[in-house]
């Protein structure tokens, strides 16, 4: 599988991608959302890592103008740390173009943990939480899972 990690900060461009690659993804990585409009044309994703704050483009112009190309990765929107230092991960529709009654499984192949390749996901939802939560010293888990 290839993904896109689209992260101004250095550091944790770096760390997604290590974790990432880990997991034995494939992994490039744009610096801002210029950048990733550009990689993007050139290649094909299975799933794109985007964070929202970027310099110029934001991640919400980004991932709206990836839909108006008629690109339909996944996108999995990074936002800063809560306070509590907690990371909340969700699916919502900002103009992505998934039917409502689809929402809840726009994720589901992706989030199946270790035997995900058994239920026909790739495990790869679990991998990219995780190897977020690992680049700020934390841990990530599915309920259920090993």
């Amino acid at each position: 599988m290839r993904v896109l990690v689209v992260e101004d900060d250095v550091r944790m461009a770096a760390a997604i991608r290590r974790g990432l690659r880990f997991e034995g993804l494939v992994v490039d990585v744009a610096a801002d959302g210029e950048q990733a409009l550009r990689v993007i044309g050139s290649a094909e994703y299975d799933a794109i890592v985007l964070d929202v704050m970027l310099p110029g483009l934001d991640g919400f112009e980004v991932c709206r103008r990836l839909r108006a190309d008629g690109v339909w990765s996944p996108v999995l929107m990074l936002t800063a740390l809560t306070p509590s230092r907690t990371v909340t991960f969700r699916v919502s529709d900002e103009g992505a173009g998934f039917p409502p009654e689809l929402l809840p499984h726009a994720f589901e192949r992706f989030t199946r943990g270790d035997d995900a390749r058994e239920g026909g996901g790739s495990g790869l939802g679990l991998a990219l939480v995780g190897a977020i939560a690992r680049a700020h010293g934390g841990s990530a888990h599915a309920p259920g899972r090993r």
